[in-house]
């Protein structure tokens, strides 16, 4: 399914082969982009399960440990590959490296959809490049498109969660 979306998007240098390298590094950075959308999320929600986009066990009563909901899970997501973010092109004009990837993910926090945008950036190659650990920096955070997303970035900044 991976080759066949690479292929559709106009990949057209990668093999079949290739995938058994390429969908494990695919899954463990969209792993840790995850992670870094519940760390922003923590303070909004009761913790969530911390399984994969996972549905949490419920109790057979639709109840989980953390409430009816559960916690936060992801609703959909886009590749926008081509179009920077704001923050991406300003890094860029400054010199910056620009992102190899962005996603744009929505996660439904209990009813509320948060929109964030995460900025996909290769590593620097050094020992851990060397040793065949995986070496990327992920920019993860909420969009500015509404309130929400403008008002968890203040209270972050701020310090106040």
């Amino acid at each position: 399914m991976f080759f066949e979306a690479m292929r559709r998007k106009g990949n057209t240098s990668a093999h079949p082969v290739d995938m058994k390298t390429v969908v494990p590094i695919h899954n463990a950075v969209n792993e840790r982009a995850w992670q870094e959308i519940l760390q922003w999320e923590a303070p909004y929600n009761a913790p969530p399960s911390s399984s994969s986009y996972a549905a949490p066990e419920t109790n057979g009563n639709g109840l989980t440990k953390y409430g009816k909901c559960g916690g936060p899970r992801l609703h959909s997501f886009a590749g926008l590959s081509t179009k920077m973010t704001p923050r991406a092109r300003i890094n860029t004009l400054l010199g910056y490296q620009a992102p190899f990837d962005r996603h744009d993910w929505v996660v439904d926090r209990c009813g509320t959809q948060v929109e964030y945008v995460i900025d996909f950036y290769s590593g620097r190659n050094g020992a851990d490049s060397a040793n065949g650990k995986l070496n990327f920096y992920l920019d993860v955070r909420p969009k500015l498109n509404t309130w929400e997303g403008v008002k968890m970035r203040f209270l972050k900044a701020s310090g106040l969660v």
